[in-house]
């Protein structure tokens, strides 16, 4: 609240103003307006030039964080200045007084919340010392900072105007239990974003696979993760589910998989079946796409309706569309082999033996006859 005293002082210093102090009030403004764009353009790129050869990056990061805040900072400056040389004594008043020293704890709070963007220097030095994946921790960790520099803004500022913190903070500690209960699927959830970036299963952009999604992962927060399937639609799924899910990372291949069987029918002699699994092995030894370090074409068993001739090897890609490729390739090049050979493959059959039943009652009949 305004003093009555303070006031009345104000309103009769009113009465003592001159255009030569209001002149004088807009040059000590227009001097700080022009020492900005003097600070803006020579200084602050000098002082920087000097801090960038130190060996610390620190106070270089600190001070392009402080940039526009500075900026502000000289304007607020000389109106404080401006108005404290006036007659009146407008600046004693605690209402304008508070309103100044708010303005500068946010410009304060603002610089800090530049600090602790995912961009700054130092999470990205954190993130190669503490070997953590940069891509998902640094968003995580900014969100968080970010966050208390907001709330630890609004609580000075609210100091600051005379409310009472202490008593909220107290209430905090006797409704934790309650908040704690009411939360704890937020909570939850929080502390799996936590596990999923220490643990580090997969990062930002990786293909991966659970039992309830499989795509690419676009972005994880607090409280969720964010994939993107192969339907090209973005699934969100809480933080505390996925973590405690099994999860295949697709893109931790170093090569990929193709694995099948070719089933050639049972009159198929025994030569012509060998004769076409090393002639398929041979197409797979010479291929460029195929990894040679395992190849397994093998007679494996004798199925129900086939004679089954086993294929296993890897694409040196992991690429979808590139596997399909190679694949393909050598599924073609398998068809001709098993044309020049004239095998058939076979599809499943029964073969269904009947008797005679007509025939063998008359034959009874006969037999008890005699």
């Amino acid at each position: 609240m305004i003093d009555s005293w303070k006031w009345d002082a104000f309103v009769r210093s009113l009465s003592r103003v001159e255009w030569t102090h209001i002149g004088i009030a807009i040059a000590i403004f227009s001097v700080f307006l022009l020492f900005r764009k003097i600070f803006t353009r020579y200084i602050f790129k000098l002082v920087l030039a000097t801090l960038r050869k130190t060996p610390t990056e620190l106070f270089t990061n600190i001070l392009l964080s402080f940039e526009r805040p500075l900026r502000t900072f000289w304007i607020v400056l000389g109106t404080y200045l401006a108005l404290m040389y006036l007659p009146f004594h407008f600046t004693t008043i605690d209402f304008v007084d508070q309103i100044y020293r708010s303005i500068i704890i946010i410009l304060i709070g603002w610089g800090l919340y530049n600090y602790t963007s995912e961009h700054s220097m130092a999470f990205f030095r954190f993130a190669r010392n503490s070997d953590v994946e940069e891509s998902m921790l640094i968003p995580f960790v900014s969100k968080v900072l970010r966050f208390a520099v907001i709330a630890l803004t609004i609580v000075v500022i609210a100091s600051e105007w005379g409310y009472e913190i202490s008593g909220f903070i107290a209430g905090l500690g006797l409704g934790g239990l309650a908040f704690a209960l009411a939360a704890q699927d937020t909570i939850g959830n929080f502390f799996g974003g936590i596990i999923i970036v220490t643990e580090k299963p997969f990062s930002k952009g990786d293909w991966i696979q659970t039992p309830s999604v499989e795509g690419t992962v676009e972005d994880i927060n607090f409280r969720s993760t964010q994939i993107r399937t192969f339907a090209d639609s973005v699934i969100t799924i809480p933080n505390s589910k996925l973590a405690n899910e099994p999860i295949t990372n697709w893109s931790e291949m170093g090569k990929r998989r193709v694995s099948f069987s070719i089933g050639l029918t049972y009159s198929t002699p025994q030569e012509k079946v060998e004769k076409c699994a090393r002639k398929i092995e041979e197409v797979l030894r010479l291929h460029e796409g195929v990894d040679q370090d395992l190849i397994m074409v093998r007679f494996n068993e004798f199925n129900d309706s086939s004679l089954d001739i086993f294929i296993y090897y890897f694409t040196k890609t992991t690429m979808w569309t590139e596997w399909f490729k190679i694949k393909e390739d050598v599924n073609f090049k398998i068809m001709n082999i098993l044309e020049e050979e004239n095998v058939t493959i076979a599809f499943p059959t029964r073969s269904i033996h009947m008797e005679k039943q007509e025939e063998k009652g008359k034959n009874e009949i006969l037999a008890q006859e005699n």
